[in-house]
């Protein structure tokens, strides 16, 4: 890097540099190069070119450091001998007078050298020795010393040659070969002549030789050339023979297939042919002698090498080649047939040499321009060529060489002036040189320019004898056309438009002027588009404009109709491009407009219709065209002419006014009839206006109407299209207004009839549109059409366009075209019809028709309907008149229609449903009284939102749809709101879930921002929100509805309430949705379950009717209010977020339902809803039945759960008390287990559950009174109402509800205060005479048929006796007893255990206190307590075991008191006539007194009803006989006894029988 640099520093300061600082550097750098021997070339190298630097000025300085290392007799440095030679290069004046010993020291040193490396230094030193040697000779007049001669260095380089040549050239060596060669060929300048000539035979061969060993030829070609060059300038004869060696090999090396853009090959080439140079000023006979007939090779690369080689040496060797050139060009006819592109490439180059030489003057040279003008023609390349072979020139190359060929001998070569002009013009109209116009045309004005520069006044074309060259009328007609198609040919227009203006004096006199203003501003025209954005249409008409124009400048008849002549000749050539014809038929008509001579324009006219080729579609249109144009100016003879022929004996075999030729097809013969469709139409279209109305239907139509039959598509499309113009010719009439058509409803019937024998599926021909085209125009005009004929037209021209399929991505465009301007053409006749009826009733009507499309569920017909509906709205919007202020009244209907698809999941279709929005809000706004003009900010947010409706993302879609939402809600009218909102109702349903769900959002929306207003709607809404909601199962308009509900209810929940409560029982799921779409939000849902109540409440539960008129009882049925009502506060405490609202109002929700429930027990549903359940179970269509009480179940179930009472609900469920509360016989029992259950659980809750409760105290419901007395009740079961401080109230309450009516209400309230006992047995003392008092009352109560309220009495007897104050159960104990007593041989089970087990508490109480007077009752109850002990019920069995416990103290006899204790244990087996055995002993033992009682009453039971109790009474008789002394049998009346006896032996039960036998056994005692 170091030495790189000084090298640099060096050679860009050169003359800064002094000698010290030089010789340093010299040091240096000749230290750096040689202290290592091995070669480190990046090193050696900078450090030589550091020395080579400084050499440039101390040349002395460095060649004395080097010679110091360049000593005799010792090889030196590699890097030595380089710098030496490339010094001598550096600096060839400053060196070559050293070469003279250098070689002198270097020539011993040739043959020391023995590594193939130092020899090739040696030869690159000999080879830049020579070359500097060379240069310095060339130069003498400029060296230091001019006495240098070549001899001097002869002897030298001879012995330095003979080293080379014949040792070193020989080596195997690749490398050293071609350095070898490299030095001979400057060496051989240096040779002595006789030297050169002796070697030379030697020499060439060998040199050529190496062609065969080395693939990098350019050095070896070089090399040969010098020595060519000093063989030639030595006058070499030796060079004759070797002559045809040296041609094969150079001509082989230039025929080489390689790579063009390869440096090397370059090099090679660029040496053979300088070889093929030095050749052919010596030798030019043998040279083309030997090329010439190579021209003529089967091998394409022979023929192109040879091509190159010629035009070579026309170049280089002009002077040789001067005497030769008729031969070179008679030469060169094979190749110009030649089709090879690469020899048509070289010809070309060959042909330019030529005409730089002046051989293009000579005979033949015509032939060769005309090559070039072929070669221009050419089609462009269509296909690129691919990358990397670029061994084939396209043909598009061969084109551009051709195009720049003919240009640059056009604008470069003075002496082809005379050549090119005028010949070139005779190019200008053959067809087949159509591709070669546009350099035609450049290279011709370059050369009119030359010839106009020169200063002639006279035309520039002269046609002195010269009948090959084209007519002005053939160039002007030509140059015109061709300008149609300005881009083509790289682009022709502009280069015929420019020629056309400099040839304007030789095309008319006239014209120079007018032209000299209109080409350029046609110029202009074509520089500021391209062929993409040029609309060929308006330029054709600026083309007619222009030619209209010259022709009105020329003003000569005689001229106007030669030129359309030379039209008419010339239409034929264009039979291959149809869209040039079709402009060429224009201009014939724009000829033939301007022409006077009537005669030749029908005479024109009818050549026209007798030649045209009436298969092709763009000649058809063109020949219509023109005689549209000529129309212009001859409507008449037009119209004359076109009778004429078909009158001509052409149709002699017509049956109508248009069958054709009788040797041509029915195809053809349709072909004819549609071109003459075409050409009445464009007539019409043409022809002035106030002319056509007259002849419209009598002339032009009469003739159209009798081809509506056919079922050619061609001709359908013709009659259409022509149909379509004549309609807006009449239309654009002046006098359209009162032209009476009075074949309108025909036409467009028949419009119709063309548009629904159209696939419907695609598109594929123009007919709809030009049918519709025809329609728009047919309906404006008068009279209007039949609303049925209307609307068939409307529908027909929908369908026709909406349900075509899209093309796929990619197609074509022209479908694409057909597509968009058919959209158009309906676009307009949708406005047309719109039109008629400007008022919101017509537009109504047009997106009735469009609606189906808006709703479609394919995608395309969708943004297809959008696009129209905003078309439609704008222009109504556009051309709104409002007289006066009247209502928009479907402004609702439209916008529903509309803003749901501003999510639809196409995006353009979305962005089309805004601007329909928009649309609809200022023609509301227009309706209000606003100008035009005005703008307002909501409205005008819609079109910012447009960007928010492209983004894909959903949640910014539907949010972009609440904002038009919003938007909305400002600007509607409150009278629309009703409508709109029924109408996006609709939309819930709508196949595209996108839509659907914008709906939501906008209903949303709406009711959030406008809902205050509707309260008179909401039933109707509610109403729809059910209907929907049973239509779909989407789960987005299942969440809608629920939000649109809240929303209502949240300002209108009264009516919202009172709608759902309407709906049919049971509630279908949707309504139940509906329901607890209130919950939402606390403060609503605590309004909402108020009401629920009130409404629960308010009304009678149920009414009492009488299924049959003999039935015993009035079945209840219940009302539907409170039943819908009780269903409702299910659904909606069901919900979760009920949960807040629940809790507040939790003490009444919970007293009001259980009051249902008490009220809905075994009530009835009405019979038309028996009926529709009956239905339901059959068809499964509810997922539940619907009954009154469990109804009510269900939503005190809920109602606790979302209170927070889930543990309630769960022991409720443990204990299945959600049956018992549904059953009446289990009512109680159920409403007991809850009170249990909240008294354990919701403790909390209870002061404010029992004040609700409370006040039913006075319910006319006998029902809720019960109820709630048994929830009170189950509640003093618990310690709970003590710790809350509700006994009292309690209490009090339950006392003041022993005087009810209702038995069961009674008897529940002893159940209740005998619960103290259990829930608070500390407060029993307390309130003991008040409970005492309340007991001994249920015992009396004498208005219970049943004694239930007894049997209660009594059972809370049994609780309370073990706590009151024995002080105040003294007083009440006697009466007890004898109140109890008849209950003990009671029929029902419980009275007598009960009874019993009372009578038992009741002994247990005075042990140890007992009075006399108790004591007797005790004693009167032993026998019926012995008896039952064999009852058939277990628990009066157990009863009376406890009671006779009981009695046994009280009885003071231990022994019997014992005998009671040990027998009657509860789970003990009993003996029980050992017992009854022991008992009467013990009895008789102590209380003998008592028998004649004891048997008396033992009497009574051998008539009890129980068999057991039967036979015990005869057992207790006989043991007390058995165990009494004699002198008391005398208490016995034993006659009594022994009947009673007698009597039980007829018993029919066995065991009685058996026992009564027995006792009259024991009676003996008494005989």
């Amino acid at each position: 890097m170091i030495l790189r640099a000084m090298e640099t520093v060096v050679s860009n300061h050169i003359s800064e540099l002094d000698k010290d600082m030089a010789k340093a550097v010299i040091l240096l750098a000749s230290s750096e190069m040689t202290k290592v021997k091995d070669l480190v070339c990046d090193w050696q190298q900078a450090a030589s070119s550091v020395l080579v630097a400084v050499g440039k000025r101390f040349v002395g300085m460095v060649m004395e450091e080097m010679l110091g290392k360049f000593q005799p007799g010792v090889l030196p440095h590699c890097f030595v001998v380089q710098t030496l030679a490339n010094l001598s290069i550096s600096n060839v004046f400053g060196m070559v007078p050293f070469l003279t010993s250098v070689l002198s020291t270097m020539l011993p040193m040739l043959g020391m050298a023995k590594h193939d490396t130092m020899r090739v230094v040696f030869c690159c030193a000999l080879q830049r020795f020579s070359e500097s040697t060379l240069e310095y000779l060339a130069n003498l007049d400029q060296a230091p010393d001019p006495t240098v001669r070549k001899d001097t260095f002869a002897f030298d380089i001879s012995s330095a040659y003979d080293t080379l040549f014949y040792h070193w050239l020989q080596s195997r060596e690749a490398k050293l070969r071609l350095a070898v060669v490299e030095a001979l060929g400057p060496m051989s300048h240096l040779l002595p002549s006789e030297k050169l000539e002796e070697q030379l035979p030697k020499l060439l061969p060998g040199v050529l030789a190496l062609y065969k060993k080395h693939a990098e030829t350019s050095h070896v070609s070089k090399s040969l050339g010098q020595i060519l060059e000093a063989a030639v300038s030595v006058g070499s004869r030796t060079l004759e023979v070797q002559l045809d060696s040296l041609l094969a090999a150079l001509h082989a090396q230039i025929c080489v297939p390689v790579e063009s853009s390869s440096p090397l090959v370059t090099s090679n080439r660029k040496e053979v042919l300088r070889c093929f140079t030095v050749l052919a000023c010596c030798s030019p006979e043998r040279l083309l002698a030997f090329l010439l007939p190579k021209l003529d090779s089967s091998h394409e690369r022979t023929r192109v090498g040879s091509l190159q080689v010629l035009r070579h040496i026309i170049n280089s060797a002009a002077a040789q080649m001067e005497v030769k050139k008729p031969f070179i060009l008679s030469s060169m006819r094979l190749p110009l047939l030649d089709t090879n592109s690469k020899v048509k490439r070289a010809v070309v180059q060959v042909i330019s040499a030529m005409a730089h030489h002046g051989y293009l003057e000579q005979p033949g040279g015509e032939a060769m321009l005309e090559y070039i003008v072929q070669q221009c023609a050419l089609p462009p390349d269509t296909q690129p060529q691919k990358p990397g072979n670029g061994e084939e020139p396209t043909a598009d190359s061969v084109r551009d060489i051709s195009v720049s060929t003919l240009y640059l001998v056009s604008t470069t070569v003075d002496r082809m002036s005379d050549v090119l002009w005028p010949y070139l013009l005779e190019f200008l109209t053959p067809v087949h040189f159509t591709g070669a116009l546009t350099p035609l045309c450049r290279s011709l004005v370059h050369l009119a320019q030359k010839r106009q520069e020169a200063g002639t006044d006279t035309l520039l074309i002269q046609y002195d004898g010269n009948v090959t060259l084209p007519s002005p009328y053939a160039i002007a007609t030509r140059l015109l056309t061709v300008s149609s198609s300005p881009y083509l040919g790289g682009g022709r227009g502009a280069a015929s438009l420019c020629l056309l203006n400099i040839l304007h004096r030789d095309i008319h006199p006239s014209l120079g002027q007018r032209w000299a203003t209109t080409i350029p501003l046609l110029l202009e025209y074509l520089d500021e588009h391209t062929e993409e954005t040029l609309s060929q249409k308006e330029w054709e008409e600026k083309l007619l404009v222009f030619l209209r124009d010259s022709l009105a400048v020329v003003s000569d008849n005689t001229w106007t109709c030669q030129l359309s002549l030379e039209m008419c000749k010339q239409l034929p050539c264009y039979n291959g491009t149809p869209q040039e014809k079709n402009f060429l038929y224009k201009c014939v008509g724009t000829a033939l407009g301007a022409a006077s001579s009537k005669d030749v324009v029908r005479k024109l006219l009818q050549e026209l219709l007798e030649t045209a080729r009436y298969q092709e579609e763009a000649e058809r249109e063109g020949l219509a065209c023109c005689f549209g144009i000529c129309a212009i100016s001859h409507l008449d003879d037009t119209l004359a002419q076109l009778e004429d022929f078909v009158r001509s004996d052409v149709f002699r075999k017509s049956v109508g006014i248009f069958n054709i030729f009788k040797d041509r097809s029915d195809h053809e013969v349709e072909k004819v009839k549609g071109t003459l469709i075409l050409c009445y139409g464009h007539v019409a279209a043409r022809a002035p206006r106030e002319l056509v109305l007259a002849r419209a239907e009598s002339d032009i139509l009469r003739n159209m109407f009798q081809c509506f039959s056919t079922k050619d598509p061609a001709l359908q499309l013709c009659l259409a299209q022509s149909v379509c113009m004549v309609c807006q010719a009449i239309c654009s009439s002046a006098q359209a207004g009162s032209f009476h058509f009075s074949r309108k409803a025909e036409l467009v019937s028949q419009m119709m009839d063309f548009i629904k024998a159209e696939p419907q599926d695609s598109l594929r021909t123009p007919i709809r549109k030009k049918a519709m085209l025809a329609c728009t125009h047919l309906v404006s005009l008068e009279p209007e059409l039949e609303e049925q004929a209307q609307t068939d037209m409307i529908h027909g021209c929908l369908h026709s366009v909406m349900a075509v399929l899209p093309e796929p991505e990619g197609e074509d465009g022209l479908q694409e075209s057909l597509y968009l301007d058919t959209m158009h053409a309906l676009e307009d006749l949708l406005r047309s019809t719109l039109r008629r009826n400007m008022t919101p009733q017509g537009l109504q009507i047009m997106v009735e028709h469009l609606s189906p499309w808006i709703k479609s569920p394919r995608g395309y017909e969708r943004a297809r309907a959008l696009g129209l509906s905003a078309c439609l709205l704008q222009f109504f919007l556009e051309h709104l008149c409002v007289s006066a202020l009247v209502p928009f009244h479907n402004l609702g209907l439209l916008v529903g229609l509309f803003s749901p698809r501003c999510a639809d999941l196409w995006p353009a279709t979305r962005q089309e449903a805004v601007s329909c929005v928009y649309s609809l809000l200022y023609l509301q706004l227009g309706y209000e009284g606003f100008s035009h003009d005005y703008r307002d900010d909501v409205v005008e947010r819609l079109l910012s939102l447009k960007d928010g409706l492209v983004h894909p993302d959903p949640a910014i879609l539907f949010h972009t749809c609440h904002s038009v939402a919003q938007i909305i809600a400002k600007r509607l009218p409150p009278d629309q709101l009703i409508s709109l909102l029924l109408t996006l109702f609709e939309s819930l349903g709508d196949p595209d879930k996108n839509c659907s769900r914008a709906a939501t959002v906008m209903i949303n929306c709406l009711l959030k921002e406008r809902g205050n207003m509707l309260l008179e709607k909401v039933p109707e809404i509610m109403s729809v929100l059910r209907s929907k909601l049973q239509e779909t199962r989407e789960e987005h308009v299942l969440q809608s509805a629920q939000h649109s509900v809240y929303l209502l209810a949240s300002q209108h929940y009264v009516a919202v309430v009172s709608s759902l409560l309407g709906s049919p029982l049971p509630f279908d799921s949707h309504t139940c949705t509906l329901w607890r779409a209130l919950a939402v939000e606390p403060s609503l849902t605590t309004q909402v379950l108020g009401l629920l109540l009130e409404k629960m409440n308010k009304d009678v539960p149920f009414k009492e009717s009488r299924a049959f008129l003999l039935s015993s009882s009035p079945d209840r049925v219940a009302t539907l209010l409170p039943l819908a009502a009780t269903c409702a506060l299910h659904e909606v405490t069901s919900a979760p977020a009920s949960g807040p609202a629940v809790t507040e109002l939790y003490p009444e929700l919970f007293a009001g339902l259980l009051l249902r429930v008490s009220c809905t027990v075994g009530v009835q549903l009405p019979r038309n809803l028996q009926a529709k359940e009956r239905r339901a179970t059959s068809s499964a269509s509810v997922s539940k039945t619907l009954d009154p009480c469990s109804s009510a179940v269900d939503a005190l179930r809920a109602m606790l759960l979302r209170g927070g009472s889930e543990d309630v609900v769960q022991r409720m469920e443990l204990e299945r008390g959600w049956e018992s509360l549904r059953t009446s016989v289990g009512h109680e029992d159920g409403v007991a287990r809850l009170a249990s259950a909240m008294a354990k659980f919701a403790g909390p809750r209870l002061p404010l559950v029992m004040k609700a409760l409370l006040s039913t105290q006075s319910s006319v419901y006998e029902a809720q009174r019960v109820t709630s007395t048994a929830f009170l009740a189950e509640l003093l079961n618990s310690n709970v109402v003590n710790d809350l401080m509700l006994l009292e109230s309690l209490l009090n309450n339950l006392a003041a509800r022993q005087k009810d009516p209702c038995a069961s209400v009674r008897r529940l309230v002893l159940r209740g205060l005998a619960n103290i006992a259990s829930g608070s047995p500390n407060e029993v003392r307390t309130h003991g005479p008040q409970l005492l008092t309340a007991m001994i009352s249920g015992l009396d109560d004498g208005d219970d048929p049943h004694s239930l309220v007894a049997l209660e009495a009594m059972a809370g007897l049994a609780k309370l006796l073990g706590l009151v104050d024995p002080g105040d159960l003294r007083s009440v104990l006697l009466h007890t007893a004898i109140r109890i007593r008849p209950f003990f041989d009671s029929e029902k089970m419980e009275f007598r255990s009960v009874s019993i087990r009372l009578f038992g508490h009741l002994n247990k109480a005075c042990h140890g206190d007992c009075e006399d007077v108790f004591l007797e009752q005790v004693v009167g109850g032993l026998v019926p307590l012995l008896l039952h002990l064999q009852d058939p019920q277990a628990p009066v069995a157990g009863a009376c075991r406890f009671a006779l416990r009981m009695c046994g103290p009280n009885l003071e006899c231990e022994e019997l008191a014992a005998v009671f204790q040990k027998h009657l244990q509860d789970g003990r087996g009993l003996h029980f006539g050992e017992f009854l055995n022991t008992t009467c002993k013990h009895l008789m033992c102590h209380f003998p007194d008592l028998l004649g009682r004891l048997v008396s009453t033992s009497l009574f039971y051998f008539k009890s009803s129980w068999e057991d109790v039967r036979a015990a009474a005869p057992m207790l008789t006989g043991f007390l006989v058995l165990h009494v002394e004699p002198q008391h049998r005398s208490q016995v009346d034993l006659e009594q006894l022994t009947a009673a006896l007698q009597l039980l032996l007829k018993d029919p039960a066995p065991t009685v029988r058996v026992k009564a036998a027995e006792t009259l056994g024991r009676l003996v005692k008494f005989a």
